[in-house]
């Protein structure tokens, strides 16, 4: 069984919508966020306690994974359900990221861990607050030498680990998938920087089309039964490139629909990207918009139709010491608290009191303040589960929101 799709439920004052995915690993209950297991695993935390927080789904690395332990040995020990113990549904990407944070993200300087809005990350420098802003601590990195070249016909990386020559082109990114064995597959594609022209954007929003088709025939050719094939939307910042991407995608026959790439130079563009595309793709689809996992973001994103969202920045907050708090208590719009700050030394409430999470049942905000600045390796655990329940119970909310027709009460466009 591939997958199949229902809308249940519709916001009548926004474009939000309620679904399921029905896939052969378990359903999937939409808008959802899913955390990211780059290398097969959400880092410091087990299968069961994603199961627990309420994961119904998880977003694997194409790239990594193939480079180690390699695709072929994980195909061999049953796949990646079998490989990670989990058992609901997995997404992969393509390896299409890695073209830009292995490629232009290193040639511009802007990190594959930074902040992917240039503007708003300038604008963070100048106003220094690290103290406040742990979130912000991660900014525009050194530009040097990028680690990938890009071809018509595919793309040739460096490897980081050990500096060996790998391929990737549309037909060696969907085998490594299909051996890996997730339930959604995604095609292969060129993810252009923010900083990138018109005339290159175009140049390679072509390619990217040309590569959509060589993805569709060689599914056709390894699939596995359940696996459903998904197109990615490009363009860059360009609205005229958004549209004919949108397009071009949504007439292929995918299974459904990721918006990627370069998403702007600021939150604004964002979301006039959105607006852009989404109206020129099908209804009846699955969307998935890759990388955002800001609160305020996945928020402005369901407002405008988007039903799935994937990011790694919850739990490297976590790591970071920047834990998330729901609405009523923030004091802040990013609705985090930097638990390293010594006003936490004394205080005996849990990070969050509205929270149902083992951290917050169990631990003080002094508790984890002291774990954080000790290092102490149970720290990042219990930050990790406290921050990707947050998520899961933001994502029930906003369902529940749609259902009773108040989703503008919540949303932020």
């Amino acid at each position: 069984m591939s997958l199949t799709f229902e809308i249940t439920s519709r916001d009548p004052a926004t474009h939000a919508r309620v679904g399921i995915i029905h896939t052969a690993h378990g359903d999937i209950e939409t808008p959802n966020f899913m955390p990211v297991a780059t290398q097969a695993a959400v880092k410091a935390l087990t299968p069961d306690d994603l199961e627990s927080l309420g994961a119904q789904l998880l977003i694997a690395n194409t790239y990594h994974l193939a480079l180690r332990p390699g695709s072929e040995k994980i195909a061999e020990l049953g796949g990646l359900h079998a490989f990670m113990n989990w058992r609901r549904p997995l997404m992969t990407d393509s390896g299409g990221f890695q073209v830009f944070s292995l490629g232009a993200a290193i040639r511009d300087g802007v990190g594959k861990i930074a902040d992917i809005f240039p503007e708003e990350d300038a604008e963070t420098q100048r106003q220094g607050d690290k103290e406040q802003s742990p979130n912000h601590l991660i900014t525009q990195s050194p530009k040097g030498t990028p680690l990938c070249k890009i071809d018509d016909d595919g793309v040739t990386f460096r490897s980081h680990l050990d500096g060996a020559l790998t391929r990737l082109d549309p037909e060696r990114s969907l085998q490594i998938q299909h051996q890996l064995g997730a339930d959604f597959v995604v095609a292969f594609d060129e993810c252009t920087s923010p900083l990138d022209s018109y005339e290159y954007t175009r140049a390679a929003l072509a390619r990217t089309h040309r590569w959509a088709a060589r993805c569709l025939d060689q599914h056709t050719k390894t699939r596995r039964e359940y696996q459903s094939l998904w197109g990615i939307v490009q363009g860059g910042a360009y609205r005229d490139l958004r549209a004919e991407s949108a397009r071009v995608i949504g007439a292929l026959p995918f299974d459904a629909i990721c918006i990627g790439g370069s998403l702007g130079k600021s939150k604004k563009e964002m979301h006039a990207i959105l607006d852009w595309t989404i109206p020129q793709l099908p209804d009846d689809k699955p969307r998935h918009l890759l990388g955002i996992g800001e609160i305020q973001d996945i928020l402005a994103g369901v407002a405008r139709g988007i039903d799935l969202f994937d990011c790694a920045a919850p739990t490297r907050w976590a790591r970071n010491g920047a834990l998330i708090v729901s609405r009523e208590i923030a004091e802040n719009v990013e609705q985090r608290l930097n638990i390293s700050n010594a006003r936490f030394a004394l205080d005996r409430a849990p990070v969050d009191p509205n929270c149902d999470c083992y951290t917050c049942r169990n631990f003080s905000r002094a508790y984890l303040h002291h774990l954080h600045r000790a290092k102490e390796l149970i720290y990042y655990r219990l930050a990790t589960i406290h921050n990707l329940r947050m998520m899961m119970r933001l994502m029930r909310e906003v369902r529940e929101k749609i259902r009773a027709g108040k989703f503008s009460d919540c949303a932020r466009t």
